[in-house]
């Protein structure tokens, strides 16, 4: 019954595309065959690259700037602006070689002093305040000459040189990126238009020659799961990498589009606050734990393609990471959940408010999942559908919730998820605290031997765990869809949607 309400559904909307005009597939007129249109979930929150959050920013800001490195699509660290780079041997200083013939948008070169300002910006050197936490341990920043600049750093960090992806803009140009942004990517910015999106349009000075073969791109906000797929179907929108199982199923039916599953770099989790009660009786959040059924989650919404967690880590670092899954399950345990629930005086249960970001299809489907599985343990939870930039500042910054479910991105350093769990972290939007952790992970951070930061690394994802934190779920798998016309499209392990490669069919 569900699937043929579904399809209906679908027909109607298509209908009124039909009946409404539709493009060539490109989401522009026929004659500019050499555009694609990417859908998005959310909107931007910042044009300026070192003020930007939401990791769904940064996909798309991926192609207007780059830093003096930045990743390949095999999650290696490759020279961008810069040529070349070294580090001292007591990791204390860095000493970035430029790239001849790197141009901004604007089409001035790329100097030293453009370099030495956008690294003092993000360092804090600049005005005192922080823009890159990583990059905060910046002690200078000198020019030896015009085609080198020297970083001096507080203290060694093995995971420091993966910051050095910070974006270069021009020379005093931080109060403009915002409205007007300059970088030195493969594609330039055009337009943007709040609720709706973003133009890019191809940059002909690009440094690496051959590179874009598209003239535009167009990332378009996609307002509902439903619509995502009308616009698939209908070839309004070319790529769309979010798609539920669902969805997956429905597109595989037809002809328009590959659908390709890739490992993501998104931990997804039910947030619990941990300073509002009852959550902050760590019973309690032991008890939820224990109520959920991640393989059920993982095969209903999923459809089997992701990597089930039990604390904050990847499963692909695995130098750095430990199964915790079996600490509390992948599937539900109800009568451990309702013991802890009485030893907390909960007995009877109590009503949990879970806050989801509505345009993310994948976690809302979470959610529905989750809130049969707390019923049965006797927690009566329901959802509360919210606007993403309501979640950004009430949610993540304002950390006025209960508990949410969302994904939070990691790059290719096994501390960057760690680092929000800090006491006094600016991402620690759980509000988790433990005096123990914080002292481990400043001993990771300071350890230079890799096989001993890594042991550090995982006594941190089993206090974590100890501690009941947070309900980490899944590294859901990346399913994508991708218009036939299109090809050259790459998978990254970081969260990035890299339009230089891709190219129209000929």
């Amino acid at each position: 019954m569900k699937k043929k309400l579904c399809s209906l559904l679908l027909a109607a909307l298509l209908a009124m595309a039909v009946l409404s005009g539709c493009t060539d597939g490109t989401g522009e007129s026929s004659e500019n065959n050499f555009s694609a249109v990417v859908g998005i979930q959310q909107d931007i929150d910042s044009l300026d690259p070192h003020l930007a959050t939401a990791a769904g920013t940064k996909e798309i800001l991926f192609n207007i700037f780059e830093g003096l490195v930045k990743s390949d699509e095999n999650g290696n660290l490759i020279d961008a602006v810069a040529e070349s780079h070294t580090v001292s041997q007591d990791g204390l200083v860095y000493t970035f070689t430029l790239r001849d013939n790197v141009k901004f948008h604007n089409g001035n070169a790329v100097t030293a002093e453009d370099v030495k300002y956008s690294l003092e910006r993000v360092s804090g050197l600049l005005d005192g305040t922080p823009l890159v936490s990583a990059l905060s341990t910046i002690k200078s920043v000198d020019i030896l000459d015009e085609k080198t600049v020297q970083v001096t750093v507080e203290s060694p960090n093995t995971e420091l040189i993966y910051s050095f992806t910070a974006a270069i803009i021009p020379s005093g140009s931080g109060e403009e990126e915002g409205t007007s942004p300059v970088g030195t990517g493969p594609f330039s910015f055009v337009s943007y238009t709040p609720q709706e999106g973003i133009v890019l349009k191809k940059n002909p000075d690009y440094w690496q020659e051959g590179l874009p073969y598209l003239d535009q791109v167009t990332f378009r906000i996609v307002g509902s799961a439903e619509t995502a797929l009308m616009e698939l179907q209908s070839g309004a929108i070319d790529i769309y990498p979010y798609l539920t199982d669902s969805q997956a199923q429905t597109l595989k039916e037809g002809n328009t589009h590959q659908v390709v599953a890739s490992p993501s770099n998104v931990v997804q989790a039910l947030f619990l606050n941990n300073a509002v009660a009852p959550l902050d009786n760590v019973l309690v959040r032991q008890a939820i734990l224990y109520a959920i059924d991640k393989e059920e989650i993982n095969e209903y919404v999923g459809g089997g393609t992701g990597s089930l967690i039990g604390s904050a880590m990847l499963p692909s670092l695995a130098d750095n990471y430990v199964d915790l899954n079996s600490v509390y399950g992948t599937k539900a345990n109800v009568e451990k959940a309702k013991e802890l629930l009485a030893e907390a005086g909960y007995a009877d249960g109590f009503d949990l408010v879970i806050d989801i970001p509505s345009n993310y299809e994948f976690h809302m489907q979470t959610g529905e999942v989750i809130v049969e599985q707390l019923k049965a343990v006797g927690i009566n939870a329901s959802i509360n559908p919210v606007e993403w930039d309501t979640w950004l500042s009430d949610i993540y910054n304002g950390r006025n919730y209960t508990a949410t479910i969302s994904g939070i991105t990691c790059d290719q350093t096994p501390g960057y998820l760690l680092n929000r769990f800090q006491t006094q972290s600016s991402k620690n939007f759980i509000n988790y605290s433990n005096a123990e952790y914080d002292e481990v992970y400043l001993k990771a951070q300071a350890e230079q031997d890799m096989e001993k930061k890594a042991g550090y690394y995982k006594q941190l994802q089993q206090i974590l765990a100890d501690d009941a934190a947070t309900a980490f779920l899944q590294v859901p798998g990346n399913m994508t869809a991708i218009s036939n016309r299109l090809e050259g499209y790459k998978f990254y392990p970081i969260y990035v949607q890299d339009m230089s490669t891709v190219s129209v069919k000929k």
